[in-house]
């Protein structure tokens, strides 16, 4: 694999680390041009942001395929081929959750974000970058990008496709550095523009 992120060490995250990266998660993504305004109250952002992923990451670790740094500096959590993100009883709870913490407008709109996001999946199997999130005292040092390295390394001698979605235009062409390419663009209520992108399997 040919990149200009150098691969950082990391190791599959366990229950005890859930807590570091429910935080790393909610800076990595508190100013993100999707899930920033997803959550228009920057005073409350951190508290109701904080308890959506909180389920996300805790889910994702019914799967060894979510790795984090040494000290949970970055977080990368992958949905292998033929995994779901939520447990359907767990997708029947978002809802309720996002409306205790967040009320029932805010929890509408992240609803139907994430119905767009799933109708773009992939048929073909393939491993899913659900989130990658470096915690923002660290950031600038190539952690993220280097845990995502690091993570292709052990999907490529699977000899399995990765995809993701780019919230942030931003990081498209880190994601390019690494084999990725835009596959298509979904447009939200929003106006706000995610692009897909794709790495075949190496």
């Amino acid at each position: 694999m040919t990149t200009a992120y150098r691969p950082v060490p990391g190791r599959v995250a366990t229950p005890a680390d859930i807590d570091v990266m429910v935080d790393t998660m909610t800076t990595a993504f508190f100013h993100d041009p999707l899930w920033g305004p997803a959550f228009p109250d920057a005073a409350q952002r951190a508290m109701q942001a904080g308890a959506m992923w909180r389920l996300f990451v805790t889910s994702a670790l019914r799967y060894p395929w979510t790795f984090v740094t040494q000290n949970v500096e970055a977080t990368a959590v992958w949905i292998p081929p033929s995994g779901i993100e939520l447990t359907p009883e767990e997708g029947g709870d978002l809802e309720n959750l996002l409306v205790q913490v967040a009320g029932s407008e805010v929890a509408k709109a992240i609803l139907k974000i994430y119905d767009q996001l799933e109708a773009a999946l992939p048929s073909e199997p393939c491993f899913y970058l659900t989130l990658l999130g470096t915690h923002a005292r660290h950031r600038g040092k190539g952690l993220g990008m280097g845990l995502l390295a690091e993570s292709l390394t052990r999907i490529d001698t699977l000899g399995a496709p990765a995809y993701l979605e780019s919230s942030n235009p931003a990081n498209i062409t880190r994601y390019e550095s690494v084999g990725f390419t835009a596959r298509d663009e979904i447009t939200m209520d929003t106006g706000h523009v995610v692009t897909t992108m794709w790495r075949p399997a190496r």
